[in-house]
């Protein structure tokens, strides 16, 4: 293996000198730290790019998060995808408040307890925020230090996991003013160079000394994790108009595809759908089917058929709401319902 202080000393300058900077929540304030960790959860630096700012004014500080309506919050976090995130930030935001009288505590073993964070991510707020030394160990970590030190191992099981964080681990500076050049080098050369596919060999500060360039094994290195088939998913909506052009929208439940979000009333089978309809007044015969359309999640293929019809008949309730064009960026709907309606607005 090679001197792990060579590692670091060659990533913190290549860091500082061809590192990426100027992003946003490259500061020391843990609460824009932590925000940006959260949105970076798999999602890339360019669309994260477009949401931080926006939600960054909306809510400056943790206190002014915590407060907020959780609607908001999910209105705000639309199209981001992994809506689990945006409860929990949400959720993490009073913990702060409510536990650490309103400051981020600077620990890993601390930030920890907030919902929503992890290790790794734990890691990069205490040491972009904290100057902590604690590493962290994403999927662009993983596939560096796999190649570098060849590390060959299934990556689904959990011993080799924790080999790599011991390695990871290992290669820390010793200084804790360098920990977030060194973090933010981490993610730079995972992200840019040592990339998953056509990687950058002849621009890496690494490449005289690492092991899978040196055995012709880039490519085969970190291994894949088995593929999860991909579930195709029926859904049937309802889109109910009153005479006024609204659209009723409820509430989804927080668990399942677009927790907490509101969204037109979505059903797994005609009949829920049909059975939906009559205990609304709502006759089947009343009801135009549209052309189905297709919408891709992580490890899902949604096969979506909207359903048409106007009534005047839904009564509001909790979870329940008519809502006019103009206000239907307010409840952050799924993004292929917002699409759907879009469109058929157009057209009208």
């Amino acid at each position: 293996m090679a001197d792990t202080s060579v590692f670091a000393r060659r990533l913190i300058d290549w860091q500082r000198l061809n590192g990426r900077h100027g992003l946003p929540w490259q500061v020391k304030d843990p609460y824009a730290v932590w925000l940006s960790e959260i949105m970076l959860q798999q999602t890339q630096v360019a669309t994260v790019l477009d949401y931080y700012p926006r939600f960054l004014e909306r809510f400056p500080n943790v206190r002014a998060l915590a407060d907020a309506p959780q609607d908001e919050v999910l209105a705000l976090w639309a199209g981001l995808g992994y809506y689990s995130r945006a409860r929990n930030l949400h959720k993490a935001a009073q913990q702060v408040v409510n536990e650490f009288g309103g400051k981020f505590p600077q620990t890993r073993q601390e930030l920890e307890k907030l919902c929503g964070v992890g290790r790794s991510t734990a890691a990069a707020i205490a040491a972009f925020a904290f100057d902590r030394r604690e590493t962290i160990l994403d999927g662009n970590v993983k596939r560096v230090l796999c190649r570098l030190y060849v590390q060959d191992g299934n990556p689904q099981d959990r011993k080799f996991e924790q080999q790599l964080w011991q390695l990871a681990e290992s290669l820390m500076p010793s200084a804790n003013s360098d920990m977030p050049a060194y973090t933010q080098g981490l993610m730079d050369l995972g992200a840019t160079v040592c990339r998953r596919s056509n990687p950058l060999c002849g621009k890496c500060p690494m490449a005289d000394m690492c092991g899978a360039k040196q055995q012709n094994r880039i490519g085969e290195l970190p291994r894949k994790k088995t593929a999860v088939e991909v579930q195709n998913l029926p859904l049937y909506w309802l889109v109910v108009r009153n005479g006024n052009g609204a659209v009723w929208l409820e509430k989804r439940p927080a668990k399942g595809i677009w927790g907490g979000l509101y969204c037109v009333p979505c059903f797994g089978s005609l009949q829920e759908m049909y059975d939906y309809a009559g205990q609304s007044g709502i006759g089947w015969d009343e009801m135009e089917e549209c052309e189905a359309f297709t919408h891709r999640l992580t490890h899902r293929l949604l096969w979506v058929t909207p359903f048409e019809t106007r009534s005047d008949k839904m009564a509001e309730g909790a979870d329940g709401i008519w809502a006019e064009q103009g206000e239907w960026q307010a409840y952050g709907l799924p993004k292929p319902l917002a699409k759907y309606l879009q469109a058929v607005c157009k057209s009208a």
